[in-house]
């Protein structure tokens, strides 16, 4: 592997953590900038455009009181020049407040071609596997939390002012 292939690599899992960020945080520009403009995502129930799934997403009802939080595992990625695929493993968790408070959970796989335009890697076309998932009603939150820091949207959580 020379040097060339190690920077696509890393430029790579960038692409793959913005998307994880944006969608987390509202930031539909961030969420944007992991795709190439005319790049399609098939997330099951929405297939097409990816700036369109990013605005789609985001717009969905009830989505500024949804907490969610993107993680990814397992990374597969082979370059090719100006072009890769990627297979990555990711647990999507969604807290929903209720009442009753909801947590859902989500494993699969991103399947992405990604290509490099104009010296950016972005996703060309992803594919959204659902391999398991669970939702569970829960009871209340651990007790002694309002002295910490509260996660939220674009631009009032404390991560993305900091990193904004």
């Amino acid at each position: 592997m020379d040097v060339a292939e190690l920077l696509a690599r890393e430029e790579i899992r960038d692409v793959l953590l913005r998307y994880c960020r944006g969608v987390d945080r509202g930031d539909l520009d961030l969420l944007r900038s992991a795709y190439h403009p005319d790049g399609t995502d098939d997330h099951g129930i929405f297939s097409g455009n990816a700036h369109e799934f990013a605005e789609w997403i985001l717009d969905r009802p009830g989505r500024g009181d949804l907490v969610t939080q993107h993680h990814l595992t397992n990374v597969s990625i082979e370059v090719d020049g100006d072009e890769a695929r990627a297979e990555t493993y990711f647990v999507a968790v969604h807290r929903r407040p209720g009442p009753p408070v909801s947590v859902g959970q989500f494993g699969g796989r991103y399947v992405d071609r990604l290509t490099c335009r104009d010296g950016q890697w972005r996703i060309a076309e992803r594919t959204v596997v659902h391999d398991w998932s669970l939702g569970e009603i829960v009871g209340p939150e651990w007790g002694g939390l309002d002295s910490f820091a509260r996660g939220g949207q674009a631009p009032d959580d404390p991560g993305h002012r900091l990193l904004a």
